[in-house]
């Protein structure tokens, strides 16, 4: 087999079938003409090292064979790249978030080595970053490869832009210090800013939410505190179970209206009515899992457990106030996070009713 056979049979092995013989021919006349032409200027046959430099030139057989083959030739193509970019930087920063109150945990639970508890942070932020980068590639690939183009791509409004203001972090900062800067920055802006950009957060965070529950997307450490240099295993209370269908049924439910709300940010009235029912779908929830009374069990090395669990008589403002100040024993620990958590759920309460009423006012005026 001849130099020529082995590259062509290089390019061949890369295209389709139906359109390999007539490509490959029209490979071999290219490469003899150019072979011709080269010896009629030397007035001599080519050497090996000349023709293999010919090649060369027309390019590796993968190149080459690219050239010819059809569909997308990049995972993430310049079109769908911002879109890309814009929700992995989302993304990352609700994994900062995410780590940073594991960390905060471990903190509170008083291990012997605070600085291993950061590194494990560290540890578990870059694997799921490195996640959720996969995961976001793939998603792009797929898109690229079926040319998929939603809706809110192709026939986008002007007025519904402002959400992707989310794209520029010094913006965030400076909007958030409420700077000259950011003054500067969104002045050609309408009077209220970003609108639907809450949307866009929480759509990544309630997706990631979504993600994890249903196992796809993991969080080293979540399912461990230390306590004393030990580490103790967190085992989640019957009612996680129970209500495992309906908070992922509220979560995909809380995307849509999210997603909708990103895109449609002036349909005041059909976000409100969504938005109303979402709330009423999670004060439902959050008053299931409140009178559960149970949330989680503490097990450490020896066997022994203790309940994380509350009720009414914990919403106490000097148990809030000494918050960190028992013992960092197993049933200290126990304590201190069953306070957290009868607090984080009366929050959550007030924060859902809130909610409902104020999409009610929007829903009753004019």
């Amino acid at each position: 087999m001849d130099m020529i056979d082995r590259y062509l049979n290089a390019v061949a092995a890369q295209l389709p079938q139906d359109e390999r013989a007539d490509i490959i021919a029209e490979l071999r006349d290219l490469i003899l003409s150019r072979f011709e032409a080269k010896e009629e200027e030397l007035g001599r046959p080519l050497t090996e090292d000349e023709q293999e430099a010919i090649l060369r030139e027309i390019g590796h057989p993968l190149v080459v064979a690219a050239r010819y083959r059809k569909g997308p030739d990049r995972l993430v193509g310049p079109e769908l790249f911002p879109y890309w970019l814009f929700g992995v930087k989302a993304g990352l920063l609700v994994l900062l978030a995410v780590q940073a109150i594991g960390l905060f945990i471990h903190l509170i639970s008083g291990p012997a080595d605070s600085g291993q508890a950061i590194g494990h942070a560290f540890h578990g932020f870059f694997g799921s970053a490195l996640t959720l980068i996969g995961v976001a590639t793939v998603a792009a690939a797929v898109f690229e490869h079926y040319d998929i183009r939603p809706k809110w791509m192709t026939q986008w409004r002007v007025k519904d832009l402002g959400a992707f203001g989310l794209s520029d972090p010094a913006a965030w900062g400076a909007s958030v210090a409420g700077t000259e800067t950011a003054k500067q920055t969104w002045r050609l802006r309408p009077a209220k800013a970003w609108p639907g950009a809450d949307y866009a957060f929480s759509f990544v965070v309630v997706g990631m939410f979504a993600l994890w529950w249903v196992g796809l997307l993991h969080f080293p450490g979540v399912a461990q505190v230390r306590l004393l240099g030990a580490e103790a295993a967190v085992t989640p209370a019957p009612i996680w179970s129970t209500l495992f269908a309906p908070i992922l049924i509220y979560a995909l439910v809380q995307m849509t209206v999210d997603l909708n709300s990103l895109f449609r940010p002036h349909a005041v009235r059909l976000r409100a009515a969504a938005r109303l029912g979402v709330a009423a779908g999670g004060l439902w929830l959050t008053w299931a899992i409140w009178e559960a009374g149970h949330w989680f069990t503490l097990t450490d090395l020896n066997g022994e457990t203790a309940r994380i669990a509350g009720d009414g008589v914990t919403l106490d403002f000097e148990a809030l106030r000494t918050l960190g100040d028992g013992a960092r024993d197993l049933v200290g620990v126990a304590s201190t996070l069953s306070v957290v958590l009868v607090w984080a759920l009366a929050i959550s309460a007030i924060s859902l009713a809130s909610s409902m009423v104020l999409n009610l006012w929007r829903l009753a005026r004019p």
